[in-house]
C-alpha cells in the first residue's frame, strides 16, 4: 500500500516553478529546489520523477494558467480587442516583473529545447497553438472587415508570434513601456484595413 503525500502537490509545483524560473532549468540545482519547496531530495524524485520530469510539469502548469487562460480569455473578444489585449496584458506583465523572469515559456525554448526533443515538441506545440489564436484572430477580422486583408491571415498570425516573442525576450533586458508601446503599436497599424 503506498504511503499518502503529506504536501500539498500544488504548493510544491509553485515553488519549484519559482525556483526554475528565475534560475532556468540547467542552474537550478536540486539542493535550491529542496530549499525551495521545503521537500527532501528523495521525495521531489519519488513523487516526480527526475529533475527533467518535474520542469515538464512545471512547464505545464505555467502554460495551463498563464498561456491558455490569456487565450481563453481574449478569444472571447472581438477580434481586433482581443489581439490589442493579449498584447496589453503581455506588456503589463513584462513591466511588473522586476526580476526580468520574462516568459516561462520563451525562456523553455531558448535554454533547454535544443538538448531536449521531447520539451522541443511541447514548446512548439504551445508556439503553435498561441500562433493558431493569433490566425484566427486576423481571420476573424479580416472576414468582418476590421483587419487589413491584402496579407494572408496566415502570414499576420505567423508576425503577431514573432512579435510577441520579441517582446518577451526585450522584456528580460530592456522593459521598457515606451518601447513596448511602440513595437504594438507598429503592429497594429499593419492590421488595420487599406484605404
Amino acid at each position: 500500500m503506498a504511503r499518502p503525500r503529506l504536501f500539498n502537490e500544488e504548493e510544491v509545483l509553485d515553488a519549484a516553478m519559482r525556483c526554475f524560473w528565475s534560475r532556468g532549468f540547467n542552474a537550478t540545482s536540486l539542493r535550491e529546489l529542496v530549499a525551495e519547496t521545503g521537500l527532501t531530495g528523495a521525495s521531489l524524485y519519488n513523487a516526480f520523477g527526475n529533475k527533467r520530469a518535474l520542469y515538464q510539469r512545471v512547464l505545464g502548469r505555467y502554460i495551463a494558467n498563464s498561456v491558455h487562460d490569456r487565450i481563453r480569455r481574449c478569444e472571447k473578444l472581438a477580434a481586433v480587442e482581443a489581439i490589442e489585449t493579449f498584447f496589453s496584458e503581455i506588456i503589463q506583465r513584462s513591466l511588473n516583473d522586476p526580476d526580468c523572469k520574462g516568459c516561462m515559456l520563451v525562456n523553455a525554448a531558448l535554454e533547454i529545447t535544443p538538448q531536449n526533443p521531447e520539451l522541443q515538441s511541447v514548446v512548439q506545440a504551445e508556439l503553435a497553438e498561441i500562433g493558431t489564436f493569433f490566425r484566427q484572430q486576423v481571420d476573424v477580422g479580416q472576414k468582418d472587415g476590421t483587419i487589413n486583408s491584402t496579407l494572408s491571415a496566415e502570414y499576420l498570425g505567423h508576425h503577431l508570434l514573432g512579435v510577441l516573442m520579441g517582446l518577451r525576450v526585450l522584456a528580460r533586458v530592456q522593459p521598457d513601456e515606451t518601447l513596448f508601446n511602440g513595437i504594438v503599436k507598429s503592429v497594429l497599424t499593419l492590421l488595420k484595413p487599406q484605404g
